[in-house]
């Protein structure tokens, strides 16, 4: 069964696509209408900004919080009595150097606030810390997809892999749409909802 939606899908396959296509076409109007300089690196509510404008035209629940427990494979998000309270630890965090930063964006994933669409908003969130206090950039056209999906998968526990992963794919070119683009090429990242599980509360 497909997601409840704005475009009155009831096919997941043909929702997968709509979804990729008007995201696509979302993320490229962020990048060139310079949108993303308005918003402040690190805090949820970019995060939630940066969802609303990617899905807005598809969920009635874009940029906000999810109200159902999911799972993928055998691991658990957080579940949504601590959302809130987790959230506000993540936006305590400092995002200084490049540890940090990573650090923080893998906290984020563990929260994986929203109900769909969590990867593609997070990684411009991403760029968007990096770009602030680093003036870099990940060039995902330099991640693999296998190693960064796996190194993500393991990362709530030893977050080595995904650090080496990103520090060997930063690029000063920060205002290169090609690879803006890739970080939220969902076809690339394999994050579609299809692969979650949930819960109704």
């Amino acid at each position: 069964m497909a997601l409840e939606n704005k475009l009155g899908i009831t096919d997941s396959s043909m929702l997968a696509r709509e979804e990729e296509r008007i995201s696509k076409k979302k993320a490229k109007e962020l990048f060139d209408t310079n949108y993303l300089d308005s918003l402040e690196p690190g805090t949820f509510n970019s995060l939630a900004l940066i969802h609303k404008y990617l899905f807005e035209d598809i969920y009635d629940f874009a940029g906000e919080i999810r109200t159902e427990n999911i799972a993928k494979g055998s691991f658990r998000f957080a579940p949504v009595m601590y959302i809130s309270e987790a959230i506000k630890n993540v936006e305590n965090m400092s995002q200084k150097t490049f540890d940090e930063i990573i650090a923080k964006y893998v906290e984020m994933n563990v929260i994986h606030p929203f109900r769909e669409g969590n990867g593609r908003a997070m990684r411009i969130w991403l760029d968007l810390m990096l770009k602030q206090n680093l003036k870099m950039v990940v060039d995902w056209c330099k991640v693999d997809k296998n190693d960064y999906l796996l190194a993500m998968e393991r990362s709530p526990i030893k977050d080595i892999e995904i650090k080496e992963l990103l520090k060997n794919a930063l690029t000063d070119k920060i205002n290169d749409r090609e690879m803006f683009m890739k970080g939220i090429d969902n076809s690339y990242f394999y994050e579609g909802y299809n692969q979650f599980k949930s819960d109704e509360l």
